[in-house]
Protein backbone atom coordinates (compact mmCIF):
# COMPACT_ATOMS: atom_id res chain seq x y z
CA UNK A 1 0.00 0.00 0.00
CA UNK A 2 0.80 3.62 -0.20
CA UNK A 3 2.26 5.15 2.71
CA UNK A 4 3.22 8.97 4.01
CA UNK A 5 5.31 9.85 7.09
CA UNK A 6 8.31 12.08 7.81
CA UNK A 7 11.85 12.32 7.48
CA UNK A 8 12.43 12.75 11.09
CA UNK A 9 10.94 14.31 13.75
CA UNK A 10 8.71 17.72 13.85
CA UNK A 11 8.50 20.21 16.66
CA UNK A 12 4.81 18.88 17.24
CA UNK A 13 6.56 15.67 18.47
CA UNK A 14 8.89 17.05 20.93
CA UNK A 15 6.25 19.40 21.85
CA UNK A 16 4.03 16.59 22.84
CA UNK A 17 6.58 15.67 25.24
CA UNK A 18 8.15 13.20 23.28
CA UNK A 19 12.17 13.00 23.32
CA UNK A 20 13.55 9.80 21.59
CA UNK A 21 13.12 8.29 18.32
CA UNK A 22 11.70 5.13 19.54
CA UNK A 23 8.92 6.79 20.48
CA UNK A 24 8.21 8.10 16.64
CA UNK A 25 6.15 4.95 15.44
CA UNK A 26 3.18 5.35 17.91
CA UNK A 27 2.78 9.25 17.80
CA UNK A 28 3.00 8.56 14.13
CA UNK A 29 0.17 6.18 13.95
CA UNK A 30 -1.66 8.37 16.70
CA UNK A 31 -1.98 11.12 13.56
CA UNK A 32 -2.37 8.47 10.72
CA UNK A 33 0.76 8.23 9.29
CA UNK A 34 2.70 4.88 8.93
CA UNK A 35 6.34 5.56 7.61
CA UNK A 36 9.11 6.78 9.00
CA UNK A 37 12.62 7.42 7.67
CA UNK A 38 16.02 7.81 10.17
CA UNK A 39 18.58 9.50 8.50
CA UNK A 40 22.73 8.80 9.00
CA UNK A 41 23.44 11.56 6.75
CA UNK A 42 25.83 13.17 9.38
CA UNK A 43 26.96 9.30 10.73
CA UNK A 44 25.77 7.00 13.18
CA UNK A 45 25.43 7.95 16.11
CA UNK A 46 23.12 5.66 17.02
CA UNK A 47 23.76 2.04 18.80
CA UNK A 48 22.40 -1.44 17.58
CA UNK A 49 20.42 -1.55 20.46
CA UNK A 50 18.20 2.08 20.38
CA UNK A 51 17.89 0.75 16.57
CA UNK A 52 16.26 -2.78 17.63
CA UNK A 53 13.83 -0.38 19.58
CA UNK A 54 12.43 1.56 16.56
CA UNK A 55 12.26 -1.90 14.93
CA UNK A 56 10.12 -3.37 17.49
CA UNK A 57 7.71 -0.07 18.35
CA UNK A 58 7.80 0.32 14.11
CA UNK A 59 6.10 -3.31 14.03
CA UNK A 60 3.39 -2.79 16.68
CA UNK A 61 2.35 0.39 15.36
CA UNK A 62 2.36 -0.50 11.39
CA UNK A 63 5.35 1.68 10.75
CA UNK A 64 7.61 1.17 7.73
CA UNK A 65 10.76 2.64 8.56
CA UNK A 66 13.61 3.71 6.08
CA UNK A 67 16.95 4.72 6.31
CA UNK A 68 19.28 7.34 4.92
CA UNK A 69 23.07 6.27 4.09
CA UNK A 70 25.51 9.38 5.26
CA UNK A 71 25.55 12.07 2.96
CA UNK A 72 29.53 11.44 2.27
CA UNK A 73 29.00 8.54 0.14
CA UNK A 74 30.15 9.34 -2.90
CA UNK A 75 30.48 6.50 -5.31
CA UNK A 76 32.26 8.91 -8.14
CA UNK A 77 35.32 8.43 -6.27
CA UNK A 78 37.97 5.99 -7.72
CA UNK A 79 39.89 6.25 -4.92
CA UNK A 80 40.36 2.78 -3.54
CA UNK A 81 40.00 3.80 0.41
CA UNK A 82 36.96 6.18 -0.72
CA UNK A 83 35.19 2.82 -2.64
CA UNK A 84 36.42 0.76 0.30
CA UNK A 85 34.60 3.40 3.15
CA UNK A 86 32.04 3.81 0.30
CA UNK A 87 30.48 -0.08 0.95
CA UNK A 88 30.45 0.36 4.43
CA UNK A 89 28.56 3.22 4.74
CA UNK A 90 26.39 1.64 2.76
CA UNK A 91 26.73 -2.10 4.64
CA UNK A 92 26.35 -0.37 8.10
CA UNK A 93 23.27 1.68 6.51
CA UNK A 94 21.52 -1.30 5.97
CA UNK A 95 22.02 -3.39 9.36
CA UNK A 96 20.56 -0.83 10.87
CA UNK A 97 17.70 -0.83 8.20
CA UNK A 98 17.53 -4.52 9.43
CA UNK A 99 17.28 -3.82 13.14
CA UNK A 100 14.74 -1.29 12.48
CA UNK A 101 12.76 -3.72 10.33
CA UNK A 102 12.54 -1.63 7.30
CA UNK A 103 12.57 -2.30 3.56
CA UNK A 104 14.54 0.78 1.58
CA UNK A 105 17.86 2.69 2.54
CA UNK A 106 18.02 5.96 0.16
CA UNK A 107 21.42 6.79 -0.87
CA UNK A 108 23.15 9.57 -2.29
CA UNK A 109 25.20 8.43 -5.31
CA UNK A 110 27.70 11.01 -5.61
CA UNK A 111 29.22 14.28 -7.43
CA UNK A 112 31.86 14.98 -10.11
CA UNK A 113 33.96 17.35 -8.30
CA UNK A 114 36.45 17.93 -10.43
CA UNK A 115 35.66 14.93 -12.91
CA UNK A 116 33.86 15.48 -16.43
CA UNK A 117 30.70 14.35 -15.82
CA UNK A 118 31.31 11.50 -18.31
CA UNK A 119 33.79 10.25 -16.38
CA UNK A 120 31.86 10.22 -12.95
CA UNK A 121 29.24 8.18 -14.37
CA UNK A 122 31.84 5.89 -15.35
CA UNK A 123 32.73 5.87 -11.86
CA UNK A 124 29.34 5.98 -10.16
CA UNK A 125 28.56 2.44 -11.96
CA UNK A 126 31.71 0.76 -11.11
CA UNK A 127 31.63 1.84 -7.22
CA UNK A 128 27.89 0.59 -6.95
CA UNK A 129 28.87 -2.70 -8.72
CA UNK A 130 31.29 -2.97 -5.96
CA UNK A 131 28.70 -2.04 -3.53
CA UNK A 132 26.25 -4.20 -4.85
CA UNK A 133 28.96 -7.44 -4.95
CA UNK A 134 29.55 -6.45 -1.50
CA UNK A 135 25.34 -6.38 -0.51
CA UNK A 136 25.13 -9.83 -1.96
CA UNK A 137 28.41 -11.55 -0.19
CA UNK A 138 26.98 -10.04 2.83
CA UNK A 139 23.31 -11.70 2.18
CA UNK A 140 21.82 -8.09 2.88
CA UNK A 141 20.10 -8.34 -0.72
CA UNK A 142 16.65 -8.30 0.76
CA UNK A 143 16.50 -5.02 1.06
CA UNK A 144 15.97 -1.91 -1.57
CA UNK A 145 19.29 0.25 -2.49
CA UNK A 146 17.29 3.16 -3.47
CA UNK A 147 19.96 5.94 -5.05
CA UNK A 148 18.07 9.53 -5.15
CA UNK A 149 17.77 12.05 -7.56
CA UNK A 150 19.62 15.13 -6.36
CA UNK A 151 19.03 19.01 -6.23
CA UNK A 152 22.44 20.54 -7.42
CA UNK A 153 24.06 20.61 -11.38
CA UNK A 154 27.46 19.15 -10.10
CA UNK A 155 25.98 16.38 -8.31
CA UNK A 156 25.50 13.28 -10.12
CA UNK A 157 21.57 12.15 -10.33
CA UNK A 158 19.39 13.04 -12.73
CA UNK A 159 16.29 11.38 -13.31
CA UNK A 160 17.98 9.36 -16.61
CA UNK A 161 21.40 9.11 -14.12
CA UNK A 162 19.03 6.89 -11.46
CA UNK A 163 16.88 4.86 -14.23
CA UNK A 164 20.23 3.84 -16.40
CA UNK A 165 22.09 3.21 -12.38
CA UNK A 166 19.00 1.06 -11.14
CA UNK A 167 19.20 -1.11 -14.12
CA UNK A 168 22.28 -2.49 -12.70
CA UNK A 169 20.32 -4.83 -10.49
CA UNK A 170 17.08 -5.94 -9.03
CA UNK A 171 17.37 -4.68 -5.77
CA UNK A 172 18.24 -1.15 -6.90
CA UNK A 173 14.53 1.28 -6.56
CA UNK A 174 15.05 4.87 -7.57
CA UNK A 175 14.43 7.44 -4.82
CA UNK A 176 12.86 10.37 -6.78
CA UNK A 177 13.36 13.33 -4.85
CA UNK A 178 10.67 15.87 -6.73
CA UNK A 179 11.95 19.02 -4.91
CA UNK A 180 15.17 17.93 -5.94
CA UNK A 181 14.32 17.45 -9.41
CA UNK A 182 12.51 21.11 -9.53
CA UNK A 183 15.14 22.36 -8.30
CA UNK A 184 18.06 21.45 -10.52
CA UNK A 185 15.69 21.78 -13.49
CA UNK A 186 15.17 25.00 -12.77
CA UNK A 187 10.71 24.71 -11.81
CA UNK A 188 9.94 22.25 -14.73
CA UNK A 189 7.73 20.84 -12.88
CA UNK A 190 4.14 22.29 -12.87
CA UNK A 191 1.70 19.96 -14.31
CA UNK A 192 0.45 16.71 -14.25
CA UNK A 193 2.06 15.63 -17.41
CA UNK A 194 5.45 16.86 -16.51
CA UNK A 195 5.00 14.10 -13.40
CA UNK A 196 3.29 11.66 -15.74
CA UNK A 197 6.90 11.63 -18.23
CA UNK A 198 9.07 10.36 -15.40
CA UNK A 199 6.92 7.63 -14.36
CA UNK A 200 5.98 6.41 -17.66
CA UNK A 201 9.87 6.16 -18.36
CA UNK A 202 10.61 4.33 -15.03
CA UNK A 203 7.74 2.01 -15.95
CA UNK A 204 9.28 1.55 -19.58
CA UNK A 205 12.27 1.35 -18.71
CA UNK A 206 12.84 -0.30 -15.50
CA UNK A 207 9.13 -2.43 -15.21
CA UNK A 208 6.35 -2.24 -12.80
CA UNK A 209 7.63 -3.67 -9.90
CA UNK A 210 10.37 -0.84 -9.67
CA UNK A 211 7.83 1.49 -10.22
CA UNK A 212 4.89 0.74 -7.76
CA UNK A 213 7.85 0.32 -4.82
CA UNK A 214 9.55 3.53 -5.92
CA UNK A 215 10.72 5.83 -2.82
CA UNK A 216 9.61 9.47 -3.13
CA UNK A 217 11.24 12.34 -1.04
CA UNK A 218 8.40 15.74 -1.17
CA UNK A 219 9.29 18.96 -0.70
CA UNK A 220 9.55 22.26 -1.50
CA UNK A 221 12.61 23.58 -2.08
CA UNK A 222 14.26 26.94 -2.99
CA UNK A 223 16.82 27.30 -5.81
CA UNK A 224 18.81 29.33 -8.00
CA UNK A 225 20.54 28.83 -11.04
CA UNK A 226 22.96 26.22 -9.94
CA UNK A 227 19.88 24.15 -8.58
CA UNK A 228 19.19 23.39 -4.71
CA UNK A 229 19.25 26.25 -1.85
CA UNK A 230 16.90 25.30 1.15
CA UNK A 231 13.96 23.19 1.91
CA UNK A 232 10.89 24.83 2.54
CA UNK A 233 7.68 23.95 3.91
CA UNK A 234 4.02 23.63 1.69
CA UNK A 235 3.20 26.70 3.06
CA UNK A 236 5.61 28.30 0.49
CA UNK A 237 4.29 29.80 -2.44
CA UNK A 238 7.19 31.29 -4.47
CA UNK A 239 9.09 27.60 -5.29
CA UNK A 240 7.35 24.19 -5.85
CA UNK A 241 6.76 21.97 -6.93
CA UNK A 242 3.04 20.97 -6.07
CA UNK A 243 1.93 18.17 -5.22
CA UNK A 244 -1.63 17.33 -6.15
CA UNK A 245 -0.37 16.46 -10.02
CA UNK A 246 1.69 13.97 -8.76
CA UNK A 247 -0.98 12.57 -6.56
CA UNK A 248 -3.42 12.31 -9.69
CA UNK A 249 -0.51 10.10 -11.25
CA UNK A 250 0.06 7.85 -8.65
CA UNK A 251 -3.50 7.41 -8.26
CA UNK A 252 -3.80 6.91 -12.52
CA UNK A 253 -0.97 4.64 -12.41
CA UNK A 254 -2.17 2.52 -9.40
CA UNK A 255 1.64 2.79 -7.88
CA UNK A 256 2.22 2.45 -3.88
CA UNK A 257 5.20 4.18 -3.19
CA UNK A 258 6.70 5.02 -0.08
CA UNK A 259 6.34 9.32 0.44
CA UNK A 260 8.50 10.83 2.82
CA UNK A 261 7.84 14.63 3.24
CA UNK A 262 11.35 16.34 3.66
CA UNK A 263 9.97 19.82 4.55
CA UNK A 264 11.76 21.82 6.96
CA UNK A 265 10.54 21.26 10.86
CA UNK A 266 7.13 20.63 9.60
CA UNK A 267 8.24 16.86 7.93
CA UNK A 268 5.09 15.43 9.99
CA UNK A 269 2.42 17.80 9.40
CA UNK A 270 3.04 18.14 5.91
CA UNK A 271 3.36 14.45 5.85
CA UNK A 272 -0.26 14.74 6.77
CA UNK A 273 -1.39 17.39 4.31
CA UNK A 274 0.35 15.14 1.11
CA UNK A 275 -1.96 12.41 2.66
CA UNK A 276 -4.59 14.26 2.59
CA UNK A 277 -4.23 15.50 -1.00
CA UNK A 278 -3.54 12.04 -2.05
CA UNK A 279 -6.81 10.73 -0.79
CA UNK A 280 -8.71 13.87 -2.32
CA UNK A 281 -6.97 12.67 -5.44
CA UNK A 282 -8.28 8.92 -5.18
CA UNK A 283 -12.15 10.42 -4.19
CA UNK A 284 -12.15 12.81 -7.37
CA UNK A 285 -11.12 9.36 -9.41
CA UNK A 286 -13.86 6.83 -7.96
Amino acid sequence: MIRFGPAGNSKIFYDAGHKSSNEAPAFLKSIGLNAYEYSFGRGFTMGYEKAREIGKAAKENYVLVSVHAPYYVNLANDNPEAIEKNANYILNSLKFLELMEGQKCCVHPGSCGKLTRDVAIKNMHKGMDYVLSKIYENGQNKFMLCPETMGKSMQLGSVDEIINLCKMDKILVPTYDFGHINAVTGGTLKTKDDYMRILDKTINELGEYKAKNLHIHFSKIEYTAKGEVKHLTLEDTMYGPEFEPLAECLVDLKLTPTIISESKEMMMEDALILKEIYLNAQKLKV
